[in-house]
Protein backbone atom coordinates (compact mmCIF):
# COMPACT_ATOMS: atom_id res chain seq x y z
CA UNK A 1 0.00 0.00 0.00
CA UNK A 2 1.25 3.44 -0.87
CA UNK A 3 1.25 6.41 1.45
CA UNK A 4 1.18 9.78 -0.25
CA UNK A 5 1.10 13.41 0.78
CA UNK A 6 -0.27 15.70 -1.97
CA UNK A 7 1.87 18.67 -2.83
CA UNK A 8 0.15 21.36 -0.82
CA UNK A 9 1.60 24.83 -0.43
CA UNK A 10 1.56 26.67 2.89
CA UNK A 11 -0.64 29.31 1.31
CA UNK A 12 -3.18 26.72 0.26
CA UNK A 13 -3.36 25.51 3.84
CA UNK A 14 -3.51 28.92 5.46
CA UNK A 15 -6.59 28.94 7.68
CA UNK A 16 -8.34 32.07 8.93
CA UNK A 17 -8.87 32.09 12.68
CA UNK A 18 -12.50 33.18 12.78
CA UNK A 19 -15.43 30.77 13.02
CA UNK A 20 -15.37 27.76 10.74
CA UNK A 21 -12.22 28.82 8.95
CA UNK A 22 -13.63 28.70 5.39
CA UNK A 23 -17.00 29.53 3.88
CA UNK A 24 -17.61 25.86 3.27
CA UNK A 25 -21.32 26.31 2.52
CA UNK A 26 -20.81 28.74 -0.33
CA UNK A 27 -22.30 27.56 -3.60
CA UNK A 28 -19.43 27.71 -6.03
CA UNK A 29 -19.94 27.20 -9.78
CA UNK A 30 -18.92 23.94 -11.39
CA UNK A 31 -16.18 24.55 -13.90
CA UNK A 32 -16.19 23.21 -17.43
CA UNK A 33 -13.21 21.09 -18.31
CA UNK A 34 -12.07 19.42 -21.47
CA UNK A 35 -9.06 17.83 -19.79
CA UNK A 36 -9.01 14.13 -20.57
CA UNK A 37 -10.16 13.17 -17.08
CA UNK A 38 -12.44 10.20 -16.69
CA UNK A 39 -15.36 11.26 -14.52
CA UNK A 40 -16.08 8.58 -12.01
CA UNK A 41 -18.06 8.08 -8.85
CA UNK A 42 -16.19 5.33 -7.09
CA UNK A 43 -17.91 2.40 -5.44
CA UNK A 44 -17.81 3.29 -1.78
CA UNK A 45 -17.17 0.05 0.07
CA UNK A 46 -16.41 1.87 3.30
CA UNK A 47 -20.08 2.62 3.95
CA UNK A 48 -20.18 6.37 3.43
CA UNK A 49 -23.84 6.02 2.44
CA UNK A 50 -26.05 8.92 1.45
CA UNK A 51 -24.56 12.38 1.86
CA UNK A 52 -26.59 15.58 2.07
CA UNK A 53 -25.39 17.56 -0.96
CA UNK A 54 -26.01 20.81 0.90
CA UNK A 55 -23.22 19.83 3.30
CA UNK A 56 -20.67 19.08 0.58
CA UNK A 57 -18.59 22.12 -0.40
CA UNK A 58 -17.38 22.52 -3.97
CA UNK A 59 -13.95 20.98 -4.29
CA UNK A 60 -12.74 23.80 -6.59
CA UNK A 61 -13.02 27.09 -4.71
CA UNK A 62 -12.89 29.66 -7.50
CA UNK A 63 -14.21 29.79 -11.00
CA UNK A 64 -11.37 30.66 -13.30
CA UNK A 65 -12.88 32.53 -16.22
CA UNK A 66 -11.47 33.25 -19.60
CA UNK A 67 -10.27 36.61 -20.86
CA UNK A 68 -12.69 39.47 -21.19
CA UNK A 69 -14.16 40.12 -24.62
CA UNK A 70 -15.55 37.86 -27.28
CA UNK A 71 -13.97 34.42 -27.40
CA UNK A 72 -12.35 33.54 -30.68
CA UNK A 73 -13.75 30.42 -32.44
CA UNK A 74 -11.64 27.32 -31.90
CA UNK A 75 -9.18 26.54 -34.67
CA UNK A 76 -9.77 22.87 -35.44
CA UNK A 77 -6.32 22.64 -37.01
CA UNK A 78 -4.51 24.11 -34.00
CA UNK A 79 -1.89 21.87 -32.41
CA UNK A 80 -3.20 22.57 -28.91
CA UNK A 81 -6.84 22.70 -27.88
CA UNK A 82 -8.81 24.45 -25.18
CA UNK A 83 -8.78 22.33 -22.01
CA UNK A 84 -5.36 20.73 -22.54
CA UNK A 85 -2.66 20.55 -19.89
CA UNK A 86 0.71 21.41 -21.42
CA UNK A 87 4.21 21.35 -19.94
CA UNK A 88 5.98 24.45 -21.23
CA UNK A 89 9.08 26.51 -20.51
CA UNK A 90 9.05 30.17 -19.45
CA UNK A 91 10.54 32.44 -22.13
CA UNK A 92 10.17 35.87 -20.54
CA UNK A 93 8.32 37.56 -17.70
CA UNK A 94 7.01 41.05 -16.96
CA UNK A 95 4.64 42.53 -14.36
CA UNK A 96 1.75 42.17 -16.82
CA UNK A 97 2.38 38.90 -18.64
CA UNK A 98 4.44 35.71 -18.94
CA UNK A 99 5.33 34.14 -22.27
CA UNK A 100 5.62 30.35 -22.33
CA UNK A 101 7.28 28.16 -24.95
CA UNK A 102 4.81 25.36 -25.74
CA UNK A 103 7.15 23.61 -28.17
CA UNK A 104 7.54 23.55 -31.93
CA UNK A 105 7.76 27.33 -32.06
CA UNK A 106 4.38 27.90 -30.39
CA UNK A 107 4.28 30.55 -27.67
CA UNK A 108 1.43 31.00 -25.20
CA UNK A 109 0.55 33.92 -22.92
CA UNK A 110 -0.28 34.12 -19.21
CA UNK A 111 -2.07 37.45 -18.84
CA UNK A 112 -2.08 40.01 -16.03
CA UNK A 113 -5.54 38.87 -14.93
CA UNK A 114 -4.13 35.38 -14.29
CA UNK A 115 -1.02 36.75 -12.56
CA UNK A 116 -3.22 38.76 -10.17
CA UNK A 117 -4.63 35.46 -8.87
CA UNK A 118 -1.20 34.11 -7.87
CA UNK A 119 0.35 34.56 -4.45
CA UNK A 120 3.69 36.24 -4.06
CA UNK A 121 5.66 33.00 -3.67
CA UNK A 122 4.24 31.66 -6.94
CA UNK A 123 5.07 34.91 -8.75
CA UNK A 124 8.67 34.78 -7.54
CA UNK A 125 9.04 31.25 -8.95
CA UNK A 126 8.22 32.42 -12.48
CA UNK A 127 11.68 32.77 -13.96
CA UNK A 128 12.89 32.38 -17.57
CA UNK A 129 14.05 28.86 -18.30
CA UNK A 130 11.88 27.23 -15.63
CA UNK A 131 9.36 24.53 -16.57
CA UNK A 132 5.72 25.47 -16.11
CA UNK A 133 2.52 23.41 -16.28
CA UNK A 134 -0.28 25.41 -17.91
CA UNK A 135 -3.91 24.93 -18.89
CA UNK A 136 -5.08 26.16 -22.29
CA UNK A 137 -7.98 28.59 -21.82
CA UNK A 138 -8.02 29.52 -25.52
CA UNK A 139 -6.10 28.08 -28.41
CA UNK A 140 -6.08 31.50 -30.10
CA UNK A 141 -6.83 35.14 -29.28
CA UNK A 142 -6.79 38.62 -30.77
CA UNK A 143 -3.21 39.00 -29.52
CA UNK A 144 -2.22 36.02 -31.63
CA UNK A 145 -1.17 33.92 -28.63
CA UNK A 146 -2.94 31.01 -26.98
CA UNK A 147 -4.20 32.14 -23.54
CA UNK A 148 -2.95 30.06 -20.62
CA UNK A 149 -3.80 29.59 -16.95
CA UNK A 150 -1.47 28.52 -14.14
CA UNK A 151 -4.17 28.25 -11.46
CA UNK A 152 -6.42 26.13 -13.61
CA UNK A 153 -3.50 23.83 -14.44
CA UNK A 154 -2.86 23.26 -10.76
CA UNK A 155 -6.51 22.55 -10.16
CA UNK A 156 -6.83 20.06 -13.02
CA UNK A 157 -3.64 18.32 -11.97
CA UNK A 158 -5.05 17.96 -8.46
CA UNK A 159 -8.21 16.36 -9.92
CA UNK A 160 -6.03 13.88 -11.80
CA UNK A 161 -3.98 13.20 -8.66
CA UNK A 162 -7.18 12.61 -6.68
CA UNK A 163 -8.34 10.11 -9.31
CA UNK A 164 -5.00 8.29 -9.20
CA UNK A 165 -5.06 8.36 -5.41
CA UNK A 166 -8.50 6.73 -5.42
CA UNK A 167 -7.48 4.12 -8.00
CA UNK A 168 -4.39 3.22 -5.97
CA UNK A 169 -6.44 3.12 -2.74
CA UNK A 170 -3.68 5.21 -1.18
CA UNK A 171 -3.99 7.13 2.07
CA UNK A 172 -2.52 10.56 2.74
CA UNK A 173 -2.01 12.92 5.64
CA UNK A 174 -4.28 15.95 5.38
CA UNK A 175 -4.98 18.98 7.55
CA UNK A 176 -8.40 20.09 8.76
CA UNK A 177 -8.94 23.45 7.06
CA UNK A 178 -12.58 23.96 8.02
CA UNK A 179 -15.89 22.31 8.78
CA UNK A 180 -19.65 22.61 8.53
CA UNK A 181 -22.53 20.77 10.19
CA UNK A 182 -21.97 17.76 7.94
CA UNK A 183 -18.26 17.12 8.36
CA UNK A 184 -14.67 18.28 7.88
CA UNK A 185 -12.84 20.07 5.05
CA UNK A 186 -9.41 18.66 4.17
CA UNK A 187 -7.04 20.24 1.67
CA UNK A 188 -5.98 18.13 -1.32
CA UNK A 189 -3.57 20.43 -3.15
CA UNK A 190 -5.72 23.41 -4.13
CA UNK A 191 -8.93 21.36 -3.92
CA UNK A 192 -11.16 20.94 -0.90
CA UNK A 193 -12.02 17.39 0.10
CA UNK A 194 -14.97 16.64 2.36
CA UNK A 195 -14.98 14.08 5.19
CA UNK A 196 -18.62 13.32 6.13
CA UNK A 197 -19.23 13.04 9.88
CA UNK A 198 -19.94 9.33 9.45
CA UNK A 199 -16.40 8.87 8.12
CA UNK A 200 -14.58 10.53 11.01
CA UNK A 201 -13.01 7.96 13.35
CA UNK A 202 -14.97 7.47 16.59
CA UNK A 203 -11.81 8.15 18.62
CA UNK A 204 -11.52 11.62 17.07
CA UNK A 205 -15.22 12.49 16.97
CA UNK A 206 -15.67 12.54 20.74
CA UNK A 207 -18.50 15.10 20.65
CA UNK A 208 -20.66 13.36 18.06
CA UNK A 209 -23.85 14.18 19.96
CA UNK A 210 -23.20 17.93 19.95
CA UNK A 211 -25.69 19.87 17.82
CA UNK A 212 -23.40 22.87 17.31
CA UNK A 213 -20.67 22.27 14.64
CA UNK A 214 -18.28 24.48 16.63
CA UNK A 215 -18.65 22.24 19.68
CA UNK A 216 -18.33 19.08 17.63
CA UNK A 217 -15.53 19.96 15.22
CA UNK A 218 -13.95 23.20 16.48
CA UNK A 219 -11.15 21.44 18.37
CA UNK A 220 -10.13 19.55 15.19
CA UNK A 221 -9.23 22.67 13.21
CA UNK A 222 -5.64 22.52 11.89
CA UNK A 223 -5.17 18.92 13.12
CA UNK A 224 -3.54 16.45 10.73
CA UNK A 225 -5.52 13.30 10.00
CA UNK A 226 -4.99 10.29 7.76
CA UNK A 227 -7.65 10.06 5.04
CA UNK A 228 -8.44 8.14 1.87
CA UNK A 229 -10.21 9.29 -1.32
CA UNK A 230 -13.48 7.36 -1.67
CA UNK A 231 -15.32 9.43 -4.28
CA UNK A 232 -14.15 11.59 -7.18
CA UNK A 233 -16.93 13.26 -9.17
CA UNK A 234 -15.49 15.99 -11.36
CA UNK A 235 -18.79 16.97 -12.98
CA UNK A 236 -20.40 17.63 -9.59
CA UNK A 237 -17.24 19.17 -8.18
CA UNK A 238 -17.17 16.61 -5.35
CA UNK A 239 -14.17 15.09 -3.62
CA UNK A 240 -15.18 12.80 -0.73
CA UNK A 241 -12.66 11.49 1.80
CA UNK A 242 -12.82 8.98 4.66
CA UNK A 243 -10.77 8.78 7.82
CA UNK A 244 -12.40 5.49 8.84
CA UNK A 245 -11.29 3.80 5.61
CA UNK A 246 -7.78 5.22 5.95
CA UNK A 247 -7.54 4.03 9.54
CA UNK A 248 -8.46 0.50 8.51
CA UNK A 249 -5.91 0.59 5.69
CA UNK A 250 -3.26 1.99 8.03
CA UNK A 251 -3.91 -0.62 10.71
CA UNK A 252 -3.72 -3.43 8.16
CA UNK A 253 -0.47 -2.00 6.79
CA UNK A 254 0.93 -1.55 10.30
CA UNK A 255 -0.13 -5.08 11.25
CA UNK A 256 1.60 -6.61 8.24
CA UNK A 257 4.75 -4.64 9.05
CA UNK A 258 4.61 -5.56 12.74
CA UNK A 259 4.09 -9.25 11.96
CA UNK A 260 7.20 -9.16 9.77
CA UNK A 261 9.19 -7.53 12.58
CA UNK A 262 7.85 -9.48 15.58
CA UNK A 263 9.55 -12.56 16.94
CA UNK A 264 8.11 -15.21 19.23
CA UNK A 265 9.42 -14.61 22.73
CA UNK A 266 9.48 -10.80 22.50
CA UNK A 267 8.04 -8.81 25.39
CA UNK A 268 5.97 -5.80 24.36
CA UNK A 269 3.95 -3.15 26.14
CA UNK A 270 0.44 -2.63 24.79
CA UNK A 271 -2.99 -1.22 25.55
CA UNK A 272 -6.17 -3.25 26.02
CA UNK A 273 -8.60 -2.09 23.31
CA UNK A 274 -11.47 -4.57 23.72
CA UNK A 275 -12.69 -7.46 25.86
CA UNK A 276 -14.57 -10.56 24.68
CA UNK A 277 -15.78 -13.74 26.37
CA UNK A 278 -12.71 -15.59 25.13
CA UNK A 279 -10.01 -13.01 25.74
CA UNK A 280 -8.73 -9.47 25.24
CA UNK A 281 -7.30 -7.66 22.22
CA UNK A 282 -4.16 -5.67 22.94
CA UNK A 283 -2.87 -2.89 20.68
CA UNK A 284 0.88 -3.26 20.23
CA UNK A 285 1.25 0.01 18.34
CA UNK A 286 -1.09 -0.06 15.34
CA UNK A 287 -1.64 -3.81 15.32
CA UNK A 288 -3.52 -5.88 17.85
CA UNK A 289 -2.89 -9.33 19.25
CA UNK A 290 -5.13 -11.73 21.16
CA UNK A 291 -4.52 -12.36 24.83
CA UNK A 292 -6.58 -15.53 25.32
CA UNK A 293 -8.47 -16.11 28.54
CA UNK A 294 -6.20 -19.03 29.43
CA UNK A 295 -3.07 -16.88 28.98
CA UNK A 296 -4.09 -14.04 31.33
CA UNK A 297 -3.23 -15.57 34.68
CA UNK A 298 -2.24 -18.79 36.40
CA UNK A 299 -5.40 -18.34 38.43
CA UNK A 300 -8.76 -19.42 37.08
CA UNK A 301 -10.35 -16.50 35.15
CA UNK A 302 -14.00 -16.74 34.11
CA UNK A 303 -14.05 -13.48 32.12
CA UNK A 304 -11.32 -10.97 31.10
CA UNK A 305 -13.08 -8.17 33.00
CA UNK A 306 -12.03 -9.89 36.24
CA UNK A 307 -8.38 -8.95 35.63
CA UNK A 308 -8.36 -6.33 32.85
CA UNK A 309 -10.16 -3.21 31.68
CA UNK A 310 -10.25 -1.35 28.35
CA UNK A 311 -7.52 1.30 28.18
CA UNK A 312 -5.24 -0.50 30.63
CA UNK A 313 -1.56 -0.76 29.68
CA UNK A 314 0.02 -4.15 30.21
CA UNK A 315 3.15 -6.10 29.35
CA UNK A 316 2.69 -9.19 27.22
CA UNK A 317 4.88 -11.83 25.64
CA UNK A 318 4.49 -12.89 22.01
CA UNK A 319 3.80 -16.64 22.04
CA UNK A 320 2.64 -17.21 18.45
CA UNK A 321 2.63 -15.48 15.05
CA UNK A 322 0.53 -16.55 12.05
CA UNK A 323 1.59 -14.41 9.05
CA UNK A 324 -0.96 -15.99 6.69
CA UNK A 325 -3.95 -15.34 8.95
CA UNK A 326 -2.38 -12.14 10.34
CA UNK A 327 -2.81 -13.24 13.92
CA UNK A 328 -0.64 -12.55 16.94
CA UNK A 329 -0.95 -14.64 20.11
CA UNK A 330 -0.03 -13.06 23.44
CA UNK A 331 0.42 -14.13 27.05
CA UNK A 332 0.73 -12.19 30.28
CA UNK A 333 0.80 -15.10 32.72
CA UNK A 334 4.17 -16.33 31.44
CA UNK A 335 5.67 -13.09 32.76
CA UNK A 336 4.52 -14.05 36.28
CA UNK A 337 6.07 -16.67 38.55
CA UNK A 338 4.53 -20.04 37.83
CA UNK A 339 2.85 -21.10 41.10
CA UNK A 340 3.23 -24.73 40.05
CA UNK A 341 6.97 -24.43 40.57
CA UNK A 342 6.21 -23.91 44.26
CA UNK A 343 3.79 -26.85 44.29
CA UNK A 344 6.48 -29.19 42.94
CA UNK A 345 8.94 -28.01 45.60
CA UNK A 346 6.64 -27.71 48.61
CA UNK A 347 4.05 -30.46 48.29
CA UNK A 348 4.18 -34.23 47.96
CA UNK A 349 1.76 -37.08 47.50
CA UNK A 350 0.02 -38.28 50.75
CA UNK A 351 0.58 -34.87 52.43
CA UNK A 352 -2.30 -33.25 54.33
CA UNK A 353 -3.25 -29.71 53.24
CA UNK A 354 -5.95 -27.16 53.96
CA UNK A 355 -8.26 -26.39 51.04
CA UNK A 356 -11.24 -24.12 50.39
CA UNK A 357 -14.08 -25.37 48.16
CA UNK A 358 -14.41 -23.01 45.18
CA UNK A 359 -16.69 -24.80 42.71
CA UNK A 360 -18.92 -27.88 42.44
CA UNK A 361 -19.43 -29.99 39.32
CA UNK A 362 -21.18 -33.32 38.77
CA UNK A 363 -17.80 -35.10 38.66
CA UNK A 364 -16.27 -33.49 41.74
CA UNK A 365 -15.39 -30.39 43.73
CA UNK A 366 -12.59 -27.89 43.16
CA UNK A 367 -10.62 -26.57 46.12
CA UNK A 368 -7.90 -23.92 46.30
CA UNK A 369 -5.02 -24.41 48.72
CA UNK A 370 -5.34 -22.12 51.72
CA UNK A 371 -1.62 -21.34 51.84
CA UNK A 372 -1.36 -20.94 48.04
CA UNK A 373 -4.68 -19.72 46.62
CA UNK A 374 -3.30 -19.65 43.06
CA UNK A 375 -3.32 -23.47 43.08
CA UNK A 376 -6.58 -25.30 42.65
CA UNK A 377 -7.03 -29.05 42.91
CA UNK A 378 -9.85 -31.46 42.13
CA UNK A 379 -11.56 -33.71 44.67
CA UNK A 380 -13.10 -36.32 42.41
CA UNK A 381 -16.59 -37.42 43.39
CA UNK A 382 -15.16 -40.87 44.20
CA UNK A 383 -12.76 -39.24 46.72
CA UNK A 384 -15.40 -37.37 48.71
CA UNK A 385 -16.65 -40.24 50.91
CA UNK A 386 -16.47 -43.98 51.50
CA UNK A 387 -20.03 -44.35 50.24
CA UNK A 388 -21.55 -43.61 46.82
CA UNK A 389 -22.08 -39.86 46.30
CA UNK A 390 -24.68 -38.75 43.75
CA UNK A 391 -23.47 -35.14 43.68
CA UNK A 392 -20.67 -33.30 45.54
CA UNK A 393 -23.22 -30.91 47.11
CA UNK A 394 -24.38 -33.84 49.24
CA UNK A 395 -21.03 -33.78 51.04
CA UNK A 396 -19.44 -30.28 50.69
CA UNK A 397 -20.44 -26.69 49.91
CA UNK A 398 -18.66 -23.75 48.27
CA UNK A 399 -16.72 -21.89 50.94
CA UNK A 400 -16.04 -24.89 53.15
CA UNK A 401 -12.46 -25.03 54.47
CA UNK A 402 -11.40 -28.65 54.85
CA UNK A 403 -8.39 -30.81 55.58
CA UNK A 404 -7.57 -32.75 52.41
CA UNK A 405 -4.98 -35.27 51.35
CA UNK A 406 -2.82 -34.87 48.23
CA UNK A 407 -3.21 -38.00 46.09
CA UNK A 408 -1.74 -36.84 42.80
CA UNK A 409 0.65 -34.12 41.50
CA UNK A 410 1.08 -33.64 37.75
CA UNK A 411 3.29 -30.53 37.17
CA UNK A 412 3.32 -30.84 33.38
CA UNK A 413 -0.47 -30.89 33.08
CA UNK A 414 -0.78 -28.62 36.14
CA UNK A 415 -3.19 -30.92 37.92
CA UNK A 416 -3.50 -31.59 41.61
CA UNK A 417 -5.59 -34.51 42.89
CA UNK A 418 -7.10 -34.21 46.38
CA UNK A 419 -9.09 -36.54 48.58
CA UNK A 420 -11.44 -36.01 51.50
CA UNK A 421 -12.23 -39.63 52.25
CA UNK A 422 -8.54 -40.56 52.73
CA UNK A 423 -7.86 -37.91 55.38
CA UNK A 424 -8.66 -40.23 58.29
CA UNK A 425 -7.64 -43.47 56.58
CA UNK A 426 -5.57 -45.77 58.89
CA UNK A 427 -3.34 -46.39 55.87
CA UNK A 428 -1.66 -43.00 56.40
CA UNK A 429 -1.53 -43.03 60.22
CA UNK A 430 2.17 -43.76 60.56
CA UNK A 431 3.24 -41.16 58.00
CA UNK A 432 0.91 -38.57 59.52
CA UNK A 433 2.33 -39.19 63.02
CA UNK A 434 5.82 -38.95 61.57
CA UNK A 435 5.05 -35.54 60.11
CA UNK A 436 3.62 -34.37 63.43
CA UNK A 437 6.76 -35.49 65.28
CA UNK A 438 8.99 -33.71 62.77
CA UNK A 439 6.94 -30.53 63.06
CA UNK A 440 7.18 -30.57 66.85
CA UNK A 441 10.94 -31.00 66.72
Amino acid sequence: MEFQNPNTSDDALEVPTDGQSEDVNAELPVQDSEVQLQEETLSIEEGVGEIDDSDVPSAAEDEIEGEEGEEEPEDETARIKRGQLVEGKILETSPTEVKVDLGEGLVGLVTSRELDRLDRASIEELKPGHDLLVYVLRSSSQSGYPILSINRAREEKDWLDAKHNADDKATFLGRVAGYNKGGLIIRFGCLRGFVPASQISPERDQHSNAENPDERFGNLLNQEIMVKVVEVNRSRNRLILSERAATREWREHRKEKLIRELKVGEIRRGQVISLTDFGAFVDLGGADGLLHLTEMSWKHVSHPREVLQVGQEIEVKVISIDPDRKRIGLSSKVLENDPWDEVYRSYKVDQLVQGKITKLTRFGAFASLVDNSDIEGLIHVSELADYRVEHPRDVVAVGDVLTLRVVKIDPERRRLGLSLKRVDSPKYMSSDWGNVTLDEE
